[in-house]
């Protein structure tokens, strides 16, 4: 049969569903091609009102409630039992090192690392169950990879490691959202801080916008400076703002723009850009850095002293108030990503040894500030209802120290990779406040019930922005491919 898709199809960047696709491809028979029936469906939605009863109005418990994202990526793998999900009578080797202390919800408990988030559990939603089995994805870049596109790659080394990024993987999410949900003001779409996504040499993978096109990749605020300087988000200008190094001449042209905007004014930046064939979405970049929306977003000095004490005078804790200011100001998505290496020492997540040191004097603190200073900021200003926030890593750590899961070396005092068990935090735009998602067995090794995997959490994701997960995106092939290949999970809405 031959369906010639019409207005009330919103499944894919086109407007084309999984279902319509099928039977497009039987109509070649009768002379009729992909790109005709497309233009007809393009013909129809420009010229007939959506009517009601479409996917924007029937996608079910919380959907479109979200019109921006903050993801705080916590890449290197933090701890679930030293964090979030605190074990008793079990092992020595098994049990936290830290206390445990109870939280805003009834007999639901934390840390002594988190006192701060304790106090706004009760607006949030843990997942005490994210698991998924390696298949390769055992080290941080094949798994940063899949946190942020859904989907694994076929090169992965021995190490774990990947080829570096390509114009051929699968889009970052924040990417895929921008395309689909544009922002609704002039404002920088996508904007990723304070460091790249990184194992070893490895920089990059999976926070690009890969074969959708740069033109979706995310604005790059990475200030100079070495991981363990706390302080560089008090050097940051708007000149820092950039795209990514590889780009064409053209689009390197779009990066000194802001530079320019700033220190010379529209005329200078007209003559500059005027021979260069500036597509919508970077006319709108240059349009709203002029009108000082982007430039006054990114003065943190404008927020009062004590508000910024609160979140932190870090790179992490500014970089939290500076997504909510992003937000505040219209940007659809912002990506925190731990200002530290994946693997790495200091302030790393990936604590294989020092656990004790580590996290209770480095980087938790500095977690707890951050991320319980930015849920009671958004609720304070009515931002929260909006605005979904996600905090997660690529997996949580071994329930046992001092063993090896995934070829490294462990103390007494570390632990090692695991997937199959680990938490996230999500708050926010249509996410049920106070609730604990799933149980983990009475070591943290697994779920007992309702498990999570990466790739419905990035469903859940789509859903809240009004997306939905099965829409079909055309890789660099012109092959229909699927946002993500997981549905979100509808107990974790309200």
């Amino acid at each position: 049969m031959l369906a010639i898709p019409g207005f009330t199809a919103h499944d894919t960047c086109d407007g084309v569903t999984r279902r319509d696709l099928l039977r497009i491809g039987g109509s070649s028979v009768l002379g009729i091609s992909l790109a005709n029936v497309l233009a007809l469906q393009a013909e129809a939605n420009n010229n007939a009102p959506a009517p009601k009863g479409t996917p924007e109005t029937t996608g079910g418990k919380g959907f479109g409630k979200a019109k921006s994202v903050i993801l705080i990526y916590l890449q290197g793998g933090p701890s679930q039992l030293d964090l979030w999900d605190p074990k008793e009578n079990v092992p020595d080797a098994v049990r936290s090192v830290f206390k445990s202390i109870p939280t805003k919800l009834p007999g639901t408990h934390v840390t002594e690392l988190l006192p701060k988030i304790a106090n706004v559990l009760d607006k949030t939603t843990l997942i005490r169950t994210m698991s998924y089995t390696p298949n390769g994805l055992f080290n941080h870049t094949a798994a940063i990879y899949q946190m942020h596109t859904g989907y694994t790659t076929d090169k992965v080394s021995p190490s774990g490691q990947l080829e570096p990024p390509s114009p051929k993987d699968f889009p970052t999410l924040g990417s895929n959202i921008i395309k689909l949900k544009p922002p609704e003001v002039a404002m920088l779409p996508f904007v990723m801080m304070p460091r790249p996504l990184q194992e070893s040499n490895v920089v990059g993978k999976g926070g690009s916008a890969g074969f959708l096109g740069k033109a979706y990749d995310p604005y790059l605020l990475y200030p100079a400076g070495d991981d363990t300087d706390l302080s560089k988000m008090e050097k940051i200008k708007v000149d820092d703002l950039k795209l990514r190094e590889e780009l064409s001449s053209v689009r390197m042209e779009r990066r000194a723009t802001l530079r320019e905007t700033v220190s010379k004014g529209m005329p200078e930046i007209e003559q500059a850009v005027s021979k260069y064939d500036l597509d919508s979405n970077y006319s709108k970049a240059l349009g709203l850095v002029l009108s000082g929306r982007a430039r006054d977003s990114f003065d943190l000095k404008k927020e009062d002293d004590k508000l910024r004490e609160k979140y932190g005078k870090n790179t992490f804790g500014q970089c939290c108030l500076l997504a909510r200011r992003l937000v505040e100001a219209g940007t659809r998505f912002v990506e925190v990503t731990w200002p530290k290496v994946a693997n790495s020492d200091a302030h790393s997540w990936d604590v294989h040894s020092g656990l004790s040191d580590r996290m209770k004097k480095q980087a938790a603190p500095l977690l707890d500030a951050g991320v319980s200073a930015l849920i009671e900021d958004l609720e304070d200003r009515g931002l929260l209802k909006e605005t979904l926030v996600v905090v997660v890593g690529e997996f949580g750590r071994s329930p046992r120290r001092g063993v090896s899961t995934s070829g490294n070396g462990n103390s007494d005092d570390g632990r090692d990779h695991w997937p199959y068990c680990y938490t996230a935090m999500i708050a926010g735009a249509g996410i049920k406040r106070g609730y604990v998602h799933g149980k983990s067995d009475k070591t943290a090794s697994a779920p007992t019930e309702h498990p999570v995997h990466p790739t419905e959490l990035l469903a859940t994701i789509y859903h809240s922005v009004g997306i939905k997960p099965d829409t079909i995106v055309f890789n660099h092939l012109n092959q229909p491919r699927e946002l993500v290949k997981g549905e979100a999970v509808t107990a974790l809405l309200s």
